[in-house]
């Protein structure tokens, strides 16, 4: 500028073409083709695109304002200037403007600043520019920020030609000439140097435009899209967990590879898929010639027309990813070879999200050569069929977010922060744990709870238990309705019935209504629908999210045509309990029940069922009444019988059973399991029945089941659990037919003396006489039996064969002295009982039990002392041996794992240190948590451990113990009630998130007397420095916890 006028625009570096993380997506998803070639010689005055610059930085600069242009006043001051401020004011650029800056011929610090404060620098190159030495020391400035800082600069030549400033040639070279007069060498070498970049920066031409005023507004147009495509994108800042899913995705892009690589990010619907997919668009499209991020491709292909065909929507398909990848509108297809021959020799990232039909990948990215070296196409679907069908091995699963980084991600969408407002804590959890850590879910209740009260939130609820937001069901529900109809039926069952069910099971229950079980379920899992998860024991689960099982009990509510089956009784599946209340009490069924299941602990207060409550289900096949357990009261009545259970019932499951007798006329043909806990039967049914079908029947603690019926049909059976039926005297002779008999559980059966004589079944593995104190003889079994559990029963001899079971891992037993004169007994039994008041010692021979693992004394209220053991024992247990003083055992080899001394309250001190030096669980009398441990609570059941001295692991391994004590002086007795600790471990720092603890057991125990002390050692996966350990009783009302510790071991 010159001295006679000046306009100060201020301008500052931005690099975005090459740093990760700071580009979207440009303009209006426009694909940038000219990212090549980022310098264009403005040869010819024919460019009528605005073009910019700007070479790589790392600095971080503050921008004060968005544009500083650099012009001469004389030449623009009353025309094109005013036209180009004014169409800046109308876009919301804001220019530096600043005419009290004091003129000279160099440019002062202030100036300087002004341009490196600034976004962009426009250069208006005019006739006369070069006339001031102000102009082309700003001009200097300018090129040094664009050099040094990555400075974005725009040129504008208005009325002068690119040639004439880059040579310094014609009018614009006389004035050039006229101003170095009298300068240094130095100065005008650096003032030609400027004027040569400047001029090799492609831009726009007046001489080009018969209008000014548009000349203008395409001019500060395009000002407005490189500010919004320059800014740095902040859309993804702060995500939570997403760095763990960049690390992960950046290991399969593999980015330095020249291969075309495609990359598959697979998950169910609203776990984030697409929002990774973005992150990763954003992060690296700049270093591609070519980038395309298709949306929603699914939701695409449902709004094409019904009667097109596959080869019209590849086209179509087709057709839409060329426009958007090279940014031709309107473009014509006349086949679906042109993507091949297009980008053959492109370097491509392609997105194409939310794919669910392979004629769509064929369409778009078929194989891998139609694109250029390093290409990388990323698919998001839910289906990993679909990926592995398309030969793509580089999946990322995206896993559901831990507890604590699902809290947050509720948190930030109800509070607008990654924590809740005070008073909300609890609510902000249980609303997460609902939701079950999607993310969609807890985004979209996030925003449905912000700004609620606290009392408006504990009204929400009840209603976010049982009904599915609108809008998390229209995403979820896309899922859904791409399944065939048998899958859809299946996917309902899941939903409806058995959630979290063992697959083996619910294929036996779905055999006779799905063609294969197995297939479907599997086709379900690649879908993302469900989660096949094998346990560490074996047991393989039917997992699937709370989500998706309330959009299965929303779809059951409604037809077809989206109207909802006002009247229970119609529907599929009754699995509400106000529902089946009133189908039950008002006798409101019809044949299209499929299945009901009832979770009875949910009911208020009783329920009188009818006794026709059945007679119009003819299609009812699932039956299930869970609960009430324990201590709770019984709620179901049938005060006028049961007339009919339904013909086709598959599965029973009837806790609390009210009556002495299932109905007569009930047909066993298609039954698979039957559970009735804790009834009321006496028997089942009278006569023989056809029980081909039935694998599992579970009669465990019916008290007053005096016979079983004929199950010399029930060929198939693995299970019979008879456990606590304390009424039952004998088996029937039919059980000799079950031959694929696995378990056979008839612990407690106290009345029951023999066994019949014809069970020596092949396939028996597990059995269970425990508490069976009439039985005297050993049961003639198979010797493929691996457990034979027969403590506290009267059976004094074992057979000499026993030595040759070679399947036999597990005999437990009770003491009797006439087992020293079975030796081959004492190198099998692996559990041994003693229950004797008078013994004051353990015979020698128990040492000479070579497998011994545990040793039981109960109540043996004389013995003194325990000898020395076999080195195979893990634990010892003892308890009311009130005389006991002293152990003479010790185990140099390894620690016991528990040694349990209940009441032994005479025990001397020598005999409490072996007990704490021998194990890693104790539990025995005392008055007081030991000194040593670091961190104590006394009165208290919890206790902070903080770990800042200590560098943190992975793993660590932790030491606690707790004083136990009754509730008031009173002797209980030792005929009380068991009891039971657990302990949780908390992140301190984290409201709500527990710490995963190695073993994480229930602890169960007698009754006691007096305090008691115990011990006990765990790992801990820990990341924090804070833990807070909380220990609890259960199940008793006498027993507290007074005292606790933890050490760090």
């Amino acid at each position: 500028m010159d001295s006679s006028f000046y306009y100060g625009f201020c301008v500052a570096a931005i690099n975005f073409f090459t740093l990760f993380g700071t580009i979207l997506f440009m303009f209006y998803g426009k694909i940038k083709s000219h990212q090549k070639n980022k310098k264009i010689v403005a040869s010819s005055p024919s460019s009528s695109t605005l073009s910019l610059t700007s070479t790589p930085s790392s600095l971080s600069r503050t921008r004060k304002h968005h544009v500083f242009p650099s012009f001469h006043g004389a030449d623009v001051r009353k025309t094109f200037l005013t036209h180009i401020l004014k169409e800046f004011k109308g876009k919301g650029i804001d220019p530096f403007i600043d005419n009290d800056i004091e003129r000279s011929k160099s440019i002062g610090p202030e100036l300087i600043e002004a341009i490196r404060g600034s976004k962009i620098a426009i250069v208006l190159l005019s006739r006369n520019y070069a006339s001031s030495s102000w102009c082309l020391n700003e001009l200097v400035e300018i090129m040094k920020c664009r050099e040094e800082f990555g400075q974005t600069v725009m040129t504008i030549f208005y009325d002068v030609d690119p040639t004439d400033v880059k040579k310094q040639t014609g009018d614009f070279g006389k004035v050039f000439k006229r101003t170095c007069k009298d300068k240094t060498k130095d100065e005008i070498k650096r003032w030609t140097k400027v004027l040569e970049g400047v001029a090799t920066i492609a831009g726009e031409h007046s001489r080009n435009w018969d209008n000014e005023a548009a000349m203008t507004e395409k001019i500060a147009t395009d000002v407005s899209n490189m500010l919004n495509t320059s800014t740095p994108s902040r859309d993804f800042d702060g995500l939570i967990g997403m760095g763990a899913h960049m690390k992960e995705m950046e290991s399969l892009l593999c980015l330095g590879s020249d291969e075309v690589r495609m990359i598959g990010i697979w998950g169910p619907s609203g776990i984030g898929k697409t929002t990774i997919a973005r992150v990763l668009y954003s992060q690296f499209s700049e270093n591609f010639e070519l980038s395309v991020f298709m949306e929603s491709i699914k939701e695409s292909m449902y709004t094409r027309p019904v009667c097109s065909d596959e080869y019209s929507a590849k086209m179509q398909l087709q057709k839409r990813f060329m426009s958007q990848i090279i940014n031709h509108k309107d473009m014509e297809l006349p086949h679906l070879g042109i993507v091949q021959d297009r980008l053959n020799d492109k370097k491509v990232l392609i997105v194409l999200d939310s794919i669910n039909q392979s004629m769509q990948l064929d369409a778009i990215a078929k194989e891998t050569r139609w694109f250029g070296h390093g290409s990388r196409i990323i698919i998001t679907t839910q289906d990993q069929k679909l990926l592995k069908a398309h030969g793509i091995n580089h999946i990322y699963k995206v896993e559901f977010p831990s507890a604590y980084e699902a809290y947050q991600m509720f948190c930030v969408s109800a509070f607008g922060q990654n924590f809740p407002k005070d008073g909300f804590e609890e609510l902000a959890w249980e609303v997460t744990k609902l939701l079950g850590h999607l993310p969609l879910g807890l985004r979209v209740m996030g925003s449905h709870f912000r700004g609620m009260s606290r009392d408006e939130w504990v009204n929400e609820l009840p209603r976010l238990k049982t009904r599915l937001d609108a809008g998390i069901q229209s995403i979820l529900k896309f899922s859904y309705d791409a399944l065939c109809d048998e899958d859809k039926d299946l996917f309902l069952h899941i939903a409806c019935l058995f959630n979290n069910g063992e697959m083996v099971k619910v294929e036996d229950y779905l055999a006779l209504s799905f063609l294969d079980v197995r297939q479907g379920l599997q086709v379900l899992a690649e879908k993302s629908l469900i989660a096949i998860e094998v346990l560490p024991s074996g047991y393989t689960r039917i997992d699937m999210h709370n989500l998706l099982v309330q959009l299965g009990r929303e779809i059951v509510r409604r037809k077809p045509g989206h109207q909802s089956i006002r009247e229970p009784g119609k529907r599929e599946f009754l699995v509400d309990a106000r529902d089946i209340c009133e189908v039950l009490t008002d006798n409101t069924g019809s044949r299209n029940i499929i299945g009901i299941l009832f979770e009875v602990r949910t009911l208020s207060g009783e329920l009188n069922i009818s006794g026709r409550a059945f007679e119009k289900m003819s299609k009812l096949k699932f039956l299930m009444f869970h609960g009430p357990y324990d201590n709770e009261k019984d709620k179901l009545y049938l005060p006028q019988g049961l007339n009919n259970l339904p013909r086709k019932l598959r599965l029973i499951h009837w806790c609390r059973f009210p009556l002495i007798c299932l109905p007569s006329n009930f047909c066993t043909e298609y039954l698979v399991e039957l559970r009735m806990w804790n009834s009321k039967l006496q028997n089942l049914w009278q006569g023989y029945q056809p029980l081909g079908s039935l694998k599992i029947m579970d009669l465990r603690e019916s008290k007053h089941l005096k016979e079983l019926p004929d199950l010399s049909s029930a060929t198939n059976l693995e299970e019979l659990t008879l456990f606590e039926c304390s009424s039952l005297a004998e088996l029937p002779a039919s059980i000799g037919n079950l031959q694929k008999l696995q378990q056979l559980s008839l612990r407690g059966c106290s009345k029951l003396e023999v066994l019949p004589t014809n069970i020596n079944l092949e396939s028996l593995i597990n059995l269970d006489l425990t508490d069976c104190l009439l039985i005297k003889r050993f049961p003639e079994i198979s010797t493929n039996v691996k457990d034979l559990k027969l403590m506290k029963t009267a059976i004094k001899e074992v057979p000499s064969t026993i030595k040759s079971w070679s399947h036999l891992h597990k005999l437990e037993m009770s003491y009797n002295e006439g087992l020293k004169e079975f030796p081959h007994a004492l190198e099998i039994i692996t559990r041994l009982y003693f229950n004797d008041t008078e013994m004051q010692e353990i015979p020698p021979w128990v040492m000479k039990i070579s497998r011994l693992q545990t040793l039981t004394l109960h109540g043996c209220k004389k013995l003194i002392t325990i000898p020395q053991l076999s080195g195979s024992l893990l634990n010892l247990s003892a308890v009311n041996c009130e005389s006991l003083e002293t152990l003479g055992f010790s185990f140099h080899n390894h620690l016991l794992d528990s040694l349990r001394f209940v009441n032994c309250f005479k025990l001397n001190k020598e005999a409490r240190k072996l007990i704490q030096a021998s194990s890693t669980r104790q539990f025995l009398p005392g008055k007081e948590v030991p000194a040593d441990f670091t961190y104590r609570a006394n009165p208290g059941s919890s206790v902070i451990v903080n770990l800042n001295q200590r560098p943190l692991s992975t793993t660590c391994r932790f030491k606690a113990c707790i004083l136990l004590v009754t509730q008031d002086e009173k002797e209980k007795g030792s005929n009380g009630k068991t009891f039971g600790v657990t302990h949780r471990l908390m992140d301190k720092n984290k409201f709500g998130v527990n710490v995963r603890c190695r073993p994480s057991c229930y602890y169960e125990f007698p009754p006691i007397l007096a305090e008691h002390l115990f011990t006990y050692e765990f790992e801990a996966d820990v990341t924090s420095s804070q833990l807070l350990f909380s220990f609890h009783v259960h199940e008793s009302d006498e027993v507290v916890i007074k005292e606790c510790g933890v050490l760090l071991l």
